[in-house]
């Protein structure tokens, strides 16, 4: 692609070196350990690297141009100088340059929020492949594209890794995509550049204020996703969520709303609900679906607002509804030989533990204990560890604290960090078990017939990180392991 092609989204503050007209780029890296000769570099400020201090490397690697905020001492005559005011900004947009502008072929729906976005997100694929059109998906579990899936490494990619998804479904012949977007993307521009048919604002609740710092900055970062979609996109809000009409205040976009509990657009309501399904009432009308709990009728609410808003047909949407299937690691309900049930969740906020542990009392009521089985993320944000562990023994007949992924962190002192949350009643109903594998063995031996075994934090997951190195570990293989020593003894 030629140089002057590629740069027609940037602003430009200067150029230096080499003159940008006639060069051909071969490629756009912002890894200076993947420079290849032609290839284009953007030295991008990182959280833990800045890579500007790597372009004295790529360009004795051969690189034809480098995007930058800051030139280097020594400037080649080799070599195209882009200066710019903010780096990361510029790669997303090169990216989707690079990539044909995919966005803009495609009908593309962004989900931000705290908890649901993965549930939300996958079910709007799901519902487009049910209605018979092609469709990918971008989202903490899993990236699709059409039928095709490939591993996720982040919840939003970077924008090289993410317009390069979005290429394919084009090339594959998707009309829709569906992608998380998390406040991490949007504070470093990895969605800037795209084009959006519609927004969707889940909840928002504490998270990340390791990397966010305040509430206020995590709000900001989500806003901004609503604040950048275009006049002729939707924009989808919980109104039963605080700063739901907060989220769009700014947006230019088209503003539509629901709710379990106020008047909506979309007003969703739980007619009956088990540990396997819930009859689920959406603008009077009465569908059953596969999902429990109210804050599945939120994310199903709004699964049913949004595949309106793209068009799709009423009467098709509420039959494709009850075919909609669970995500993986989210509510997964498994039922032991011995009678009991467990339920594999990703809840990993003290908000989604609350969601999660409500579900199932709304459905139990007194008939049976629940024994919840929880840690909390090393290297993550501290201040949540308490509030986790207190919300869990304030909603369970017994709690179980372990390890999740202590990745640098001594997981004794995380779980001593949690078990500070706990006033002495709730810490006699408590116990400590490090090893996570023999802590959800404690709870199936504790559970009765009729009795519930969460076990939070991991949901998908199927490795844990211990010291920068990733062990395989799946809390439904643990589970399912067990069940099978049942049936056998």
């Amino acid at each position: 692609m030629l140089l002057t092609e590629l740069l027609k989204p940037l602003k430009v503050v200067k150029t230096a070196g080499r003159p940008t007209d006639g060069i051909e780029i071969s490629d756009l890296v912002c890894d200076s350990r993947r420079m290849v000769a032609g290839a284009m570099f953007v030295a991008v400020r990182g959280v833990a690297v800045d890579a500007h201090k790597f372009v004295p490397q790529v360009v004795a690697d051969g690189a034809a141009a480098v995007v930058c905020e800051q030139l280097p001492d020594e400037i080649s005559d080799r070599v195209s100088y882009i200066v710019v005011d903010d780096s990361a900004m510029a790669l997303a947009l090169l990216a989707s340059a690079w990539n044909g502008y995919p966005s803009e072929k495609l009908n593309l729906v962004g989900v931000t929020g705290t908890n649901g976005k993965t549930t939300t997100a996958t079910l709007m694929y799901e519902m487009a492949q049910l209605l018979g059109y092609k469709a990918g998906l971008i989202s903490t579990v899993r990236n699709i594209v059409d039928k095709t899936v490939i591993h996720a490494e982040q919840t939003t990619p970077d924008p090289l890794t993410l317009n390069s998804l979005l290429r394919q479904m084009v090339e594959t012949g998707c009309q829709y995509a569906f992608m998380e977007v998390s406040s991490h993307a949007c504070v470093q521009h990895r969605i800037d550049g795209l084009r959006f048919r519609g927004g969707i604002f889940t909840n928002l609740t504490r998270d990340h204020l390791d990397y966010h710092k305040t509430v206020e900055n995590y709000i900001n970062a989500k806003k901004y996703f609503f604040d950048h979609l275009p006049a002729d996109a939707f924009a989808l809000v919980n109104i039963d969520d605080k700063v739901g009409q907060v989220m769009v205040q700014n947006s230019r976009a088209e503003k539509h709303t629901y709710s379990l509990r106020s008047m909506a657009d979309f007003k969703g309501k739980i007619i009956e609900s088990r540990l396997n399904g819930t009859l689920l009432g959406i603008n009077g009308r009465e569908i059953e679906v596969l999902f429990t709990g109210r804050f599945n009728a939120y994310n199903l609410t709004a699964v049913y607002g949004a595949s309106l808003l793209l068009g799709f047909p009423e009467e098709e949407v509420a039959v494709k509804m009850s075919l909609l299937v669970p995500v993986a690691g989210r509510f997964q309900t498994l039922l032991s030989p011995r009678g009991y049930t467990a339920i594999v969740d990703y809840a990993h906020t003290p908000d989604a533990l609350v969601n999660v542990l409500s579900a199932i009392r709304e459905v139990t009521g007194t008939n049976g204990k629940i024994i919840t089985v929880v840690g909390a993320g090393g290297n993550r944000d501290k201040g949540k560890r308490p509030i986790m562990a207190r919300e869990a023994a304030s909603r369970s007949d017994r709690l179980i604290l372990t390890s999740d992924n202590p990745r640098f962190e001594d997981p004794e002192e995380i779980l001593r960090d949690m078990e500070a949350g706990l006033d002495a009643d709730a810490r006699r109903h408590t116990i400590k078990i490090t090893d996570r594998r023999e802590a959800i063995k404690a709870a199936t031996c504790f559970a009765e017939p009729g009795d519930v075994v969460l076990v939070a934090g991991k949901g998908h997951e199927d490795y844990q990180e211990v010291k920068g190195v990733k062990h395989h570990f799946d809390d439904k293989e643990v589970i399912e392991a067990l069940f099978e020593e049942e049936r056998k003894g």
